[in-house]
């Protein structure tokens, strides 16, 4: 029997806790050859550390890792790719505290194998893979040398004799350091100021034994390259995008053979390090995941077809893609509208699929799962962009007659980046309550092709702004969200689309910002290395534009901002540094906004602790609650709202 409530008001089992600290962060699985996997999981109880696991091929699960271990590497500040396997019985792995590599047999304690920087975090290492020898790593190293940061793939000794040599430098950034079967050859990506790796990336190939004499096969402006594999027989292969979408290519000497032609993205943008959406089975098929208006399927590509067969498995988001590949199986991390995160391993040979390892040992009531829809509306230029929307869900409650629920318009970070088909426990946490939600795809979104990805060329807080606020009256002229209590929300980038939202429009009521963007000069100016020239594509060159910059930077037109705002910041933030928020929120109180600004200790640009992010949820929850007009039904610590 159902409870007649004001929506937000409805009472749900899912609370802060439950979704800060039943999950754990699973990714990167990979197949041992004897027939143990192995992958990584983010454990938010421990603030956030990251310990390799492995489950044995008699079934046994264990952590591979010592307990004073996090298994994370701070190259490009993003990191991904911190560690790989050397054979069957030992792991090469890189650790936050130092950075250095270390080599660890099961059962034993890891052992250096890079020597001690100058300082902490001088020397970073990541993306490694073990030479067909056995003998050494090729792998990137990002090394921070007084104001210089340069980035090059090395080849560190696995006997722990000698240092790194180097293979390749003189570029800005390099990528996938790919050995060949044979041991012969060196497959690798780079890219140079002022492009992203989904910009423009150039494949380079050369011999092993003499790295100087590269050559390069392919790319350059205008198209991005993702993943140089090679394949058991020694042909290398890559994703490149030089027909519009991100699609396998088979190397040919100096020329490509697209293998695929598909109107679908083969590929993700490179935040990380680590990537792979496709692999080689045994029959010569390859396994791939396929990112179709946002959702993503794996797939394989048969021999001899140009057309990817949907293998039907009932995961549609796979994070940051980290397909591994041994004979006829496959073995990923991946999500899905009716189930959270899992480690799997799916074998062609018999089609069947094996859950290894579940975000939780709790598994949510299937009655409070809000579905996804996939939704299309108008936005500006005549355009049509792209969301998932999450409706309130909830088998205890019941909205009284005429009352449409406020709605959370959420926006995705990077801001090349996409959003998802998932079971999330923080969106159910809203949804549960009586709160829609909407995942905007915005112009700019990867997933989409190239062209859509482009669309926020030169028009960061521009396009991405529009197109939040179009899905918000979308779904208001539908009847679906009640227009005048809607509310946005978002990290990083989407902190930024947030704040420009409420300061140069007046459509939200109110609205969060996580580590959001305030001032993009600012950024421009102070951010690491690898996203230091990223806005030259998104707003324009700098200082040469610095007007845009300005006319971009919702700081500077704070005076414009009347809808209350809730800002969260991590102190050890290096990406988004905390004085944006800091310089914010001084501005709201001389402006007399009603605000809260939560900073935390510890926490860097994305929040990993578990407690953080209780706090966070509870706040965030309190603050729409006062603000939207609805009593939560949670016993919530209050927030102090400032100016109001």
């Amino acid at each position: 029997m159902t409870e007649a409530a004001p929506y937000g008001s409805w009472s749900s089992p899912i609370s802060p806790r439950l979704v800060a600290e039943a999950g754990r962060r699973l990714g990167s699985a990979v197949l041992a050859g004897d027939g143990a996997v192995w992958w990584a999981e983010g454990r938010p109880v421990e603030g956030g550390r990251v310990v390799l696991m492995r489950r044995d091929p008699d079934g046994g699960i264990a952590e591979g890792t010592p307990a004073d271990v996090n298994v994370r590497t701070r190259v490009h500040e993003y990191g991904g790719g911190a560690w790989c396997l050397h054979g069957d019985d030992a792991v090469i792995f890189c650790n936050l505290a130092d950075q250095r590599l270390y080599r660890q047999r099961l059962g034993e304690e890891p052992r250096a194998l890079t020597s001690e920087p100058s300082s902490p975090g001088a020397l970073r290492y990541a993306d490694g893979r073990v030479t067909p020898d056995g003998s050494a790593l090729v792998c990137v190293r990002e090394a921070h040398r007084g104001e210089a940061v340069d980035n090059e793939i090395v080849s560190v000794p696995l006997d722990g004799a000698g240092e790194p040599t180097v293979l390749a430098s003189g570029h800005d950034f390099y990528s996938f350091p790919r050995v060949s079967p044979d041991g012969r050859q060196l497959a690798w990506t780079s890219w140079d100021h002022p492009n992203m790796p989904w910009d423009a990336t150039e494949l380079w190939v050369a011999p092993f034994e003499e790295p100087g004499a590269a050559r390069r096969i392919a790319g350059g402006p205008g198209e991005s390259i993702f993943q140089p594999e090679w394949s058991p027989d020694g042909v290398l292969h890559c994703v490149s995008d030089r027909d519009g979408w991100w699609n396998i290519q088979r190397v040919e000497g100096d020329s490509f053979v697209a293998l695929t032609a598909e109107q679908a993205e083969l590929a993700h943008p490179q935040w990380l390090f680590g990537g792979a959406t496709y692999g080689f089975l045994a029959d010569g098929s390859i396994a791939c995941v396929r990112c179709d208006g946002g959702e993503e399927r794996l797939g394989a590509l048969r021999p001899g077809a140009s057309a990817v067969e949907d293998l039907g498995l009932p995961f549609t988001s796979f994070g940051f893609p980290s397909l591994s590949v041994s004979g006829s199986r496959v073995a990923f991390a991946a999500a899905g509208p009716d189930r959270e995160t899992a480690v799997a391993v799916y074998d062609d040979s018999d089609g069947t699929v094996e859950v290894v390892r579940e975000a939780s040992e709790t598994a949510v009531d299937p009655a409070y799962a809000s579905r996804p829809r996939a939704i299309e509306f108008p936005t500006g230029g005549g355009r049509t962009a792209h969301a998932f929307y999450y409706p309130p869900a909830n088998p205890g409650f019941e909205a009284p007659a005429g009352e449409l629920p406020p709605l959370i318009v959420q926006s995705h970070g990077g801001p090349t980046s996409h959003a998802t088909p998932a079971l999330d426990r923080e969106f159910l946490f809203w949804t549960s309550r009586g709160i829609g939600v909407v995942d905007v795809n915005y112009g700019g979104s990867t997933g989409f092709g190239r062209s859509y990805r482009e669309r926020l060329r030169g028009t960061w807080g521009v396009v991405d702004t529009e197109d939040c606020i179009a899905a918000a009256r979308f779904l208001a002229k539908a009847g679906e969200a009640d227009g005048e209590r809607l509310a946005i929300r978002g990290g990083s980038a989407g902190g930024y689309a947030t704040l420009c939202a409420l300061v140069f429009h007046d459509e939200f009521a109110t609205g969060a910002s996580y580590y959001g963007v305030a001032d993009a000069e600012t950024l421009a100016r102070d951010t690491h290395k690898f996203e230091s020239r990223y806005l030259d594509g998104l707003i324009g060159p700098y200082p040469e534009r610095a007007d845009l910059y300005r006319e971009r930077s919702p700081i500077n037109f704070v005076e414009q901002l009347r809808a209350p705002v809730i800002l969260f910041q991590g102190l050890e933030d290096e990406v988004v540094p905390p004085s944006q928020a800091e310089t914010m929120v001084a501005a709201l109180k001389r402006n007399g906004v009603p605000h809260a600004y939560l900073a935390f200790e510890g926490e860097q640009h994305g929040f990993r602790r578990s407690e953080t992010e209780i706090r966070c949820l509870e706040a965030e929850l309190y603050f729409y609650g006062r603000i939207l007009g609805f009593e939560p039904a949670d016993e919530l610590e209050p927030v102090q709202i400032e100016g109001g």
